[in-house]
């Protein structure tokens, strides 16, 4: 009772706030406004503030706790420490910023109600400012292997499981229903879709959160995302421009290189960024990487002039907002210190500015920038302007605050789930299937021993994957044993592996990035040599099965989440069809100029 009266009370609160405060804001008429009436409203609101809060609106910022005011201790110490704030509501107070990006690491995200009144906690902070100003709250969810906000949301499959099924509608509907249900908790701006083509087997960093290695397939689902989010009530963001499909360098810990020509670029990475423009998504995420061919001083991308101007504003003809990615990863600190990287990312052609390291060290950066005549009060009154505009398209003066009731009409209903299980069923892929393996008969094949790899929940809410096979197959009818060995058994644990073999009628192996020297290979071989028939399904990059040897069927599921491996199971029990195709090429592990399994490769039953 005394939930649903808080829950209540809140949304009333939040009702009389967004009344009192529509006239300060400028709340947009009821009436149908032309685009010069409502950039003259906004810039009418961008006169009324100062320099100060002109440059917050500029940068989106991290913050700890799962309250905007009462955050748990540890996050108030942790706040303390790294901005100098208590709160989220002191953040927007103290430094007026635009957006903040919420993490589970943070403690932003542990369930839908607290994050929806996180989210008007900060609405409310940003309406309290002297020029009240709502947020763009963003996160990372990309679905797939990188996810900030967790069941009981709908968890859909990732990008290359959605480039597998090549359904266009598919694409669209995971990203309308992702979208909606993030609107609904008060995220307005997800970082998604990833836009970058993974030619590169060895890309560390994109692999699966790539929809394929074919650019114009890349470019259609991208589009397909983008009407799917913008539709579902959310700012789409395609990342990582120009492109960071093709490097084998991380850029969380340092600075890729990209060799393409001009030439290639053009080929093959502008086309999905050039179809999301099409698309009229609302923001472009930059990447911390080189492209000499794009521009020969070899600054990062993220503060390219010739790259966020010359070729993204002016070649593709790009006038939304531009985000950069976060500036605290190493890639854009490697050549330049913390209180020259965010002016020069607003010199390259950057409006927003993501999760410096140390806020007061790049908010103070700018605003000395501007006094000291190195940035014109002109040239940030552009990227409010865009920042404006785009929380305005996304209905923030309009109604900035979240309700409970729109979060249980939205989120992980019946519906929404059982239409993220029903598109994962079109993406799984069958690569081998030796004497007609699968399916498996429940009557021939009952007992079935489920052994491999359980990595760490990328939302932290599903799993382990093992749990999660052996749960679905038992649901399927089958008998089964489940036993994790990890990414690197060791002898004992394959020892085991192979003594819980004895005596069952096939072993499900989840293999997850195996290398040359994965003793996963070993595994596997091991298992197959007990003469029990073994099916392996590669739970992250489909490039696994080309190192293996001695299994008779082999899928790629390319997620460990679990609505892509209860596809999987479906597809090994023969309750579903495999009607997945390879979205990238696997090239054989001991030629690796040889293609093994082709794009648009994958079996049948």
């Amino acid at each position: 009772m005394h939930h649903r009266a808080t829950s209540r009370r809140t949304f009333l609160t939040a009702t009389a706030a967004t009344a009192a405060t529509a006239a300060a804001i400028g709340t947009a008429p009821a009436h149908a406004e032309s685009v010069r009436d409502r950039d003259a409203r906004l810039r009418g609101l961008i006169g009324r503030m100062s320099l100060e809060e002109k440059v917050g609106q500029l940068f989106v910022m991290r913050v700890y706790g799962h309250s905007a005011t009462a955050p748990d201790q540890a996050d108030v110490d942790a706040n303390l420490k790294e901005i100098g704030v208590r709160t989220a509501a002191e953040l927007v107070a103290r430094y007026h910023v635009g957006g903040i990006i919420y993490f589970a690491w943070a403690h932003n995200t542990r369930d839908p109600h607290q994050i929806a009144d996180l989210s008007n906690g900060i609405q409310a902070a940003g309406l309290a400012q002297p020029v009240p100003v709502p947020l763009l709250i963003s996160t990372d969810q990309e679905h797939g292997i990188v996810c900030r906000v967790g069941e009981p949301a709908t968890l859909m499959p990732g990008a290359m499981a959605l480039g597998a099924g090549g359904s266009a509608t598919g694409a669209r509907e995971a990203a309308r229903i992702a979208g909606a249900e993030l609107a609904a908790i008060g995220i307005r701006q997800n970082y998604a879709p990833v836009a970058d083509v993974n030619v590169n087997p060895a890309n560390p960093v994109i692999g699966v959160r790539s929809f394929g290695a074919d650019p114009a397939a890349v470019a259609g689902l991208v589009t397909a995302q983008v009407r799917g989010y913008q539709g579902g009530g959310v700012a789409a963001t395609a990342k990582h421009f120009p492109g960071h499909g093709d490097t084998a360098t991380d850029s969380h810990y340092g600075l890729p290189v990209i060799t393409h020509s001009g030439e290639q670029w053009a080929e093959l990475d502008a086309p999905p960024f050039r179809a999301a423009v099409a698309a009229g998504i609302d923001s472009i995420m930059t990447a911390h990487i080189v492209v000499p061919a794009l521009d020969p001083s070899e600054d990062p991308a993220t503060l390219s002039r010739p790259i966020l101007t010359g070729v993204l504003r002016e070649q593709l003809g790009y006038d939304g907002v531009v985000v950069t990615d976060s500036l605290g990863m190493e890639g854009v600190r490697t050549k330049y210190g913390d209180d020259r990287v965010p002016v020069l990312a607003l010199k390259a052609g950057a409006d927003q500015l993501l999760n410096p390291p140390d806020l007061a060290v790049a908010w103070n950066a700018v605003l000395a920038a501007v006094k000291g005549d190195e940035l014109t009060e002109a040239r940030l009154e552009e990227s409010v302007l865009r920042i404006l505009r785009l929380k305005e398209r996304r209905g923030l003066f309009r109604a900035p605050y979240v309700t409970h009731r729109g979060v249980d009409r939205e989120v992980g209903t019946r519906a929404h789930l059982a239409a993220a299980d029903r598109i994962a069923e079109g993406t799984t892929t069958l690569l081998l299937n030796d004497g007609g393996l699968l399916p498996l008969s429940r009557r021939r094949q009952r007992n079935v021993l489920v052994v491999g790899a359980d990595p760490a929940s990328p939302s932290g809410t599903t799993g382990p994957p093992t749990a999660t096979l052996g749960q679905a197959l038992s649901e399927l009818g089958f008998t089964t044993t489940v036993l994790s060995t990890g990414t690197a058994p060791g002898t004992a644990v394959i020892d085991a592996a192979v003594a819980a073999a004895a005596g069952k009628d096939a072993v499900v192996v989840g293999t997850y990035n195996v290398t040359a020297t994965s003793s996963q290979r070993t595994l596997v071989a091991r298992l197959a040599a007990t003469g029990v028939p073994v099916v392996t399904v590669a739970i992250r990059n489909p490039y696994d099965v080309a190192q293996l040897r001695g299994h008779r069927a082999a899928l790629a599921a390319y997620s460990w989440t679990d609505v892509e491996l209860r596809a999987a199971a479906r597809v090994i029990a023969g309750r579903a069809r495999p009607r997945g195709r390879l979205p990238v090429p696997v090239q054989r592990a001991d030629a690796p100029g040889t293609v093994l399994y082709p794009i648009g490769y994958g079996l049948r039953y």
